[in-house]
């Protein structure tokens, strides 16, 4: 039998429940929807998690999509999954938890006596830390972003190859390998001695078609390639970048961009230009390095030093 929160499952069962981890202003307990897969034959432990920012679905749509097709009699091993892990934010479609005003990927990995995220963070990380190999699904946010994949332990990291491995398989096409900030469940699951890779899926506001899509597939190709499901996994050459140019508007006005998603930049390419209500011409901006054009804003509308785009460098293949 296998566990997590009140969920149950015997070999070649499914069963669903909840991780109790606080209550409510209102004093209601409340706790995380959580899944269990339990394999008929034995094998490795996957674990899965998405919405750990309140306002990326992506992942939540993958989940949604992706376990309803996973036969626990078909498959060997255990896959456990944290369906929404930033409850209160998801509530209020927040990106942080407002309950601490805090982001939850940098609050790994936890403290069961502390603040709420701390608290949510601390029980995910330890159902986390069972497994073999950990999936934490995000999106960019509300922006536009590519598909991708970050391996956010760091090129040092012992644990570095396992990890790009495991977002190759997983097979979106980019991979950002740039050591993450503290307090992501990217960085400490490593530290642990557990794969883990983040993500990315797109960015959009509620659900992205293509973008679930890719995560489907990327976690069939992890099911498959680790031996949890029957089936090879041709991995494909990932486009990896290991750095990030960031640029901000230098004036306010509208943005009309130069470049799309996944473009090839060289230096001086004009990745937009800000105009005023009007039409007429403010600033030109240009990329300052090669790379892929990897990420934008939304909205057209910016303020002086307004974050617009965002352009990956030291990009090679493997």
């Amino acid at each position: 039998m296998t566990t997590l929160g009140t969920a149950s499952a015997a070999p070649g069962e499914m069963d669903t429940g909840r991780l109790q981890v606080g209550e409510t202003r209102d004093g209601s307990d409340f706790g995380l929807p959580v899944a269990v897969l339990n394999g008929a034959e034995e094998g490795p432990t996957l674990y899965l998690q998405a919405v750990s920012d309140g306002d990326e679905l992506n992942g939540l749509g993958v989940l949604q999509r992706a376990i309803p097709q996973i036969s626990p009699a078909e498959l060997s091993g255990t896959i456990l999954v944290v369906g929404i892990v930033n409850y209160h934010a998801f509530q209020v479609a927040e990106h942080r938890n407002p309950i601490d005003d805090t982001k939850m990927n940098r609050a790994y990995p936890g403290n069961e006596s502390g603040t709420s995220s701390e608290r949510i963070a601390a029980a995910t990380f330890e159902a986390a830390t069972r497994a073999d190999y950990i999936l934490d699904l995000h999106q960019g946010s509300t922006s536009r972003m590519i598909n991708e994949v970050r391996v956010r332990c760091g090129q040092r990291h012992r644990l570095h190859d396992d990890c790009l491995e495991l977002a190759k398989v997983f097979g979106c096409g980019h991979v950002l390998d740039q050591k993450g900030p503290d307090g992501q469940l990217a960085r400490v699951g490593p530290d642990e001695g557990i794969p883990t890779i983040d993500p990315e899926l797109g960015g959009c506001i509620g659900w992205d078609d293509e973008s679930i899509r890719y995560g489907v597939e990327g976690v069939f190709n992890v099911l498959r390639h680790y031996g949890f499901l029957d089936g090879e996994v041709e991995t494909d050459p990932q486009t990896r970048a290991t750095g990030f140019d960031r640029y901000g508007s230098p004036v306010g006005g509208l943005v009309d961009f130069r470049k799309d998603l996944g473009d090839e930049v060289e230096p001086g390419d004009v990745l937009f230009e800000v105009t005023d209500p009007f039409g007429r011409l403010k600033a030109e901006v240009s990329a300052d390095d090669s790379g892929i054009f990897w990420r934008s804003r939304r909205l057209p509308q910016v303020a002086t030093g307004e974050y617009v785009c965002s352009v990956g460098t030291n990009v090679d293949e493997f």
